[in-house]
């Protein structure tokens, strides 16, 4: 996501790199390369345009402190400039107190049924609604076996109708079920088509009229590009929707519809779709994705996963086993654990400042950890409270049993090792120790 996009932006500023000030000549020739890397990434020319004259007009204007250099004043301009441009600031779902109604459209094959169960597994898990999902798509056959299975995943019920072929009818009858059975949340997903058509705009405009949603969420494939935005268009100019919810944003995207879909229709992306898991669902923040985009991380974002697996009780437990040196195998397999469910190891590595760069053409696996679950798996449990124990013939017998080798296993114990001895070392001060006693040797 974005790669190439701040690959650009990088040799772009690097033109005024060295400049004592900022000037009309210099940043001309840096805010051309600017827009020709929008323009590459499937912006616009008309908000390419109006972005760069923007950024010109601010820098040219700026009081340049003398402690901030050129180039770091042009990066924070266009850092704001590209946050202005996806909307400043995120916009949560209307969610109302009682019953909530959310529309879901889009064209075939822009994840609008995966969304749909994605956003009943965040409503359900983070805002503590008891939602009701619809299928509504009665041409595709495969939406609504999609859809329960999806739902069973995710412990949601799944209101459908296989003898009733009118849309319009099934979306009213859901809401009159979730009504009569206690939910609070209704999402209809409806069908969508190759291309705008006629027929496919009436049926979701009946839907809207019947049911009164309180909230219409338009999805659409980032990896479209402008022509995702083209299209969002013509739904808005329909349906007036509420938001936009931009799907595979984790794939190989050049990003225009993420920088030109709010500036089009004026209305806001609320989330963004980031891997095929059910839990692959994040709230749009557009300083954190500028950020991202010229690669500043996103520690905000990386902080915010982490609390939302971490358990207070665990993580207390943790720090006391910890500070009497009991550390095992058995916690450093549930801390693993809790790192996958935080999602993609690389999206995870590369919200660390500086770190995009660095593994942009490494290839980190999702189950990168799977080696290491599967030695720690093939120890008995003595062995894994008691790693000491842990000899040369145990050693080999774990080998053949994880199906690894002897040095993969003995790299694993080392680590294991040095790992405790850090972390013993922290909880203890045993750093702030160690540093004075080197201190009294010299």
């Amino acid at each position: 996501m974005f790669d190439n996009l701040s690959e650009r932006l990088e040799k772009s500023f690097k033109i005024i790199k060295g400049e004592g000030r900022i000037s009309e000549i210099n940043i001309a020739e840096a805010l051309k390369d600017v827009r020709r890397a929008l323009l590459d990434a499937d912006v616009s020319f008309s908000i390419a345009k109006e972005f760069t004259n923007n950024v010109k007009e601010k820098a040219i204007g700026a009081d340049v402190l003398k402690s901030v250099k050129p180039k770091q004043q042009i990066i924070k301009i266009v850092h704001d400039e590209l946050a202005e441009l996806m909307g400043t600031k995120a916009v949560d779902i209307n969610i109302k107190e009682k019953l909530s109604i959310i529309l879901i459209a889009g064209l075939q094959g822009s994840g609008k049924t995966t969304f749909t169960a994605k956003l009943a597994n965040h409503l359900k898990t983070k805002k503590g609604k008891n939602p009701l999902v619809v299928a509504a798509d009665v041409y595709r056959p495969a939406a609504i076996e999609q859809l329960k299975v999806l739902g069973e995943q995710i412990t949601v019920p799944v209101y459908f109708d296989m003898d009733n072929k009118n849309p319009v009818k099934i979306a009213k009858a859901a809401v009159k079920e979730a009504t009569a059975k206690g939910h609070d949340v209704v999402i209809i997903d409806t069908a969508g088509r190759l291309a705008v058509d006629q027929a496919m705009m009436n049926e979701i405009s009946d839907i809207k009229k019947e049911v009164k949603p309180h909230e219409i969420l338009f999805v659409v494939d980032a990896m479209t590009g402008q022509d995702a935005v083209n299209t969002a268009k013509e739904f808005n100019d329909r349906l007036n929707f509420d938001g936009v919810v931009l799907t595979k944003l984790d794939g190989d995207t050049r990003g225009g519809a993420a920088l030109s879909i709010r500036s089009v229709v004026n209305k806001p992306i609320k989330f963004v779709g980031t891997g095929e898991g059910i839990d692959a669902l994040d709230i749009f923040h557009p300083e954190r994705m500028a950020d991202r985009i010229l690669g500043m991380g996103d520690i905000v974002s990386l902080v915010e996963k982490a609390q939302e697996q971490i358990d207070e009780d665990e993580a207390r437990r943790l720090q006391k086993r910890i500070a009497k040196n009991q550390f095992d195998f058995n916690d450093f397999l549930k801390q693993l654990n809790q790192i996958k469910k935080m999602g993609n190891i690389k999206d995870l590595v590369s919200m660390i400042p500086g770190m995009g760069k660095m593994v942009k053409n490494i290839d980190i696996e999702d189950d990168a950890f799977n080696g290491i679950e599967a030695i720690i798996q093939s120890m008995t449990p003595e062995e894994r409270s008691t790693p000491v124990i842990i000899n040369g013939s145990r050693r080999k017998r774990i080998a053949t049993g994880s199906g690894t080798n002897i040095q993969e296993v003995n790299r694993l114990i080392k680590q294991f090792g040095d790992t405790k001895k850090m972390m013993k070392m922290v909880a203890g001060g045993g750093a702030m120790k160690t540093a004075k006693k080197k201190k009294k040797r010299r």
